[in-house]
């Protein structure tokens, strides 16, 4: 029997290498994402495509039921999609910040809900939330993205204990510096929201600290390959830490106090 996936944002970047990925290894794959059409090179190899918009209920239920209705089961849920809204929090409007966890958390916690009654029925399945390091780590101007993955985090440690008794498993993939268009979203949140405010200054370096740090990131597939296995071992880890320096900057988070840590990472702000 083949297993059958469910992948978030799999128009680009770490949700469209991970749909490939899964397809090659035999699993059936929906890949979900607002634009359909830029999942076209998807659909040529396999991947099954839903418009789903992760704030939208109608969506998330018609696509959830349709996985259903054509395979009768589903394996494992890839909450992928999620976004990075930067902007010093004086300058941020509310709605905005609001907007960041309908996408980033209420949206992946809601398709779980859907997605549960099935798994629990099969006494299996998996749920693999992406997190990021930024779920155990702040900076400057991404208040409301790393509030999103303290959530996640959060969220997926309890989660985890919550369906241990249903046979269920819960995964968090912690990415650091990945090479997708998210970087270029963030940088573009946070001079248009701060670029021009008081916060301007560090606002500006961080823009270009992000840029550079493009340069040094991993390409989305090191993560994809992370989370395929992660999906389809027997008894996979709780948490991965994977690409652009993540390990290196979770261990270095985990030995320096909090003070030392804000200096060394303003200290790359220039």
């Amino acid at each position: 029997m083949k297993l059958v996936a469910l992948v978030t944002g799999a128009s680009s970047g770490i949700g469209k290498e991970t749909a490939k990925l899964l397809i090659q290894k035999g699993v059936i794959v929906y890949g979900a994402a607002r634009r359909v059409e830029k999942m076209a090179d998807l659909k040529d190899v396999g991947v099954k495509l839903l418009a789903m918009d992760v704030t939208n209920e109608e969506e998330m239920v018609k696509g959830i039921e349709e996985i259903l209705r054509n395979e009768g089961r589903i394996d494992i849920l890839i909450n992928n999609a999620g976004y990075g809204s930067f902007g010093a929090l004086e300058d941020v409007p509310i709605s905005e910040a609001k907007y960041q966890f309908e996408v980033n958390i209420f949206g992946l916690a809601r398709l779980t809900q859907l997605v549960l009654p099935t798994m629990r029925k099969q006494h299996s399945g998996k749920i693999i939330n992406i997190s990021s390091i930024g779920g155990k780590l702040g900076e400057p101007h991404g208040v409301w993205y790393h509030a999103t993955k303290y959530a996640v985090e959060g969220l997926s440690d309890s989660l985890r204990m919550e369906l241990k008794q249903f046979g269920i498993k819960v995964v968090i993939i912690e990415p650091g510096s990945i090479i997708t268009e998210w970087n270029s979203i963030a940088r573009e949140h946070l001079l248009k929201v701060s670029g021009n405010s008081d916060y301007k200054k560090l606002a500006n370096k961080h823009a270009n600290m992000l840029a550079q740090a493009d340069k040094y990131g991993s390409k989305p597939i090191v993560v994809a390959k992370t989370i395929v296995r992660a999906a389809l071992a027997n008894n996979p880890k709780t948490r991965y830490a994977t690409g652009g320096g993540a390990k290196l900057i979770l261990f270095l988070r985990s030995v320096l106090s909090d003070k030392m840590f804000d200096k060394l990472f303003l200290s790359l702000m220039r």
